[in-house]
């Protein structure tokens, strides 16, 4: 039972920072007419968490931490991805929080799989502390590992998505959420700068 608790604590450790993947899923609940309009983006950020943890596991962390060119592209693509972020997130209207102008299915799984497959946060630390933390385990115990990694993910990613509509249902101030996106938009902002200091 040590790896499955070893990935639950790990996969907690990581997740729960308010980032950019979180925050989008968080307002896809909010946003949504729905919880279940809400599900293609809980899905698909919990799907690509998924890859990234199995394809970590398999080894693609030995590539990556041994090419330093690699990482350094990694981040600054994921700089500049974060920095739009923080943008378009500044600028959301208060129409978009108050549901009427939802994000539709396919914006949302584009949306979803890019706030997860272009975050910097998201690859280097499933890549850099879940691949690594793997490599001491072997065969039925690295499963457990990596399926304990995953059931995480996957909790985690629908609880946002059920706390963003129960909060929507309590009929909090429109402004409330307006000063949410302008302080998500902030620390995704500060995040950049914090990854840029790391880069140069």
């Amino acid at each position: 039972m040590e790896p499955a608790l070893h990935g639950i604590l790990l996969a907690f450790g990581l997740i729960l920072p308010l980032g950019v993947q979180n925050i989008f899923v968080f307002t896809q609940g909010v946003t949504q007419p729905s919880l279940g309009k809400a599900l293609p983006a809980t899905i698909t950020a919990a799907i690509c968490d998924t890859v990234l943890i199995v394809l970590a596991i398999l080894g693609l962390s030995l590539i990556v931490l041994q090419f330093e060119w690699l990482r350094i592209v990694l981040l600054v693509g994921g700089i500049l991805f974060l920095i739009y972020m923080g943008k378009v997130i500044w600028t959301s209207p208060a129409a978009n929080i108050k549901g009427e102008k939802a994000l539709p299915v396919k914006k949302q799984i584009v949306f979803a799989l890019s706030v997860s497959l272009l975050n910097p946060h998201a690859i280097l630390d499933t890549i850099g502390v879940i691949g690594t933390s793997a490599m001491k385990y072997d065969g039925q115990e690295q499963v457990l590992f990596a399926v304990a990694c995953i059931v995480v993910s996957w909790i985690w990613f629908f609880g946002l998505a059920i706390i963003g509509a129960n909060l929507k249902k309590i009929h909090i101030p429109t402004g409330i959420f307006i000063l949410f996106n302008k302080c998500s938009a902030i620390f995704i902002w500060g995040t950049a700068l914090y990854l840029f200091i790391g880069v140069f």
